[in-house]
């Protein structure tokens, strides 16, 4: 059962939390800090099996239509399954829950509570979020909440360019990714962003919130900029010039790659500041 819940927690995307909580911490200007240890442990499974159980529990009608579901890139559950999911999240995210009632400062709190609370709702009634053209797209801003949440739980400051950059950079990729989901999710009645403006107006909308990542990006460090523009403009491109699902879902391997190789050279940056002696 183990084996099967961190299947249904999606780990090839787990980089999204980890990888967001591990860069606030950089930011801060440490490489490594215990006291945000528990923070890291929750985003792993916990938090991912939490987002994403939610989701195939709401969304099983759904999913079994989609060819896309049953390997990596999400799971396709029994209705069976749905309890020993419900008794995974809770076993998993209380105690961290307790944990951070009693030890973090009430606006770290707030955003963690946000954070949650989106997450949830994107596939949860009354809201479903996903099920709201527009709302579907913003709401994963909340995919660089690390960012802000990470740094106030140690009493220090955010810093907002980097974080602004990341909500931008979410919101397009959240677009540019349910492309492939247009047939699924309109048959279904899902009115997402993406089914709204179509694979072309998808598109556009995802290149728009991606530039402005970038500005966000150059802010903090211009080779992820660069590196960011780079990549956004290909993905960008070779959807445009053939806007239908099934282009989208080829170059869905690629999407789930942008994020490892921005955060590498982000990494690459902070060894060789420290080979130069010049980090913090």
């Amino acid at each position: 059962m183990l084996t099967r819940l961190i299947h249904i927690s999606r780990p090839v995307l787990w980089v999204n939390t980890i990888g967001t909580t591990v860069i606030a911490m950089w930011l801060m200007g440490d490489l490594w800090r215990w006291d945000v240890f528990p923070l890291l442990l929750w985003v792993t499974l916990p938090f991912n099996l939490l987002i994403y159980g939610v989701n195939d529990i709401f969304d099983q009608a759904t999913d079994a239509q989609n060819t896309r579901k049953g390997g990596l890139e999400g799971a396709r559950i029994l209705g069976s399954e749905v309890r020993p999911i419900v008794i995974g999240v809770l076993l998993t995210n209380v105690p961290f829950v307790a944990y951070f009632l009693l030890t973090l400062p009430p606006a770290a709190l707030a955003w963690i509570t946000a954070y949650a609370l989106i997450f949830v709702f994107y596939s949860a009634p009354p809201l479903r979020f996903k099920a709201r053209r527009y709302v579907d797209s913003l709401s994963n801003a909340a995919y660089a909440f690390p960012l802000v949440f990470v740094p106030l739980a140690v009493g220090e400051r955010p810093i907002w360019s980097a974080a602004i950059g990341l909500m931008a950079w979410s919101v397009a990729k959240h677009t540019y990714d349910a492309v492939q989901d247009i047939d699924e999710d309109r048959a279904a009645r899902i009115r997402t962003t993406a089914v709204h403006l179509g694979a072309r107006g998808a598109t556009v909308w995802s290149a728009i919130w991606w530039a402005l990542s970038s500005v966000g990006f150059a802010l903090i460090s211009w080779p992820v900029a660069l590196v960011n523009l780079l990549i956004a403009g290909w993905l960008v491109m070779s959807l445009g010039r053939d806007p239908i699902p099934a282009t989208a879902r080829r170059l869905y391997r690629y999407s789930i790659v942008f994020p490892y190789v921005a955060g590498s050279v982000a990494g690459a940056q902070v060894v060789a500041a420290i080979l130069l002696g010049t980090y913090p």
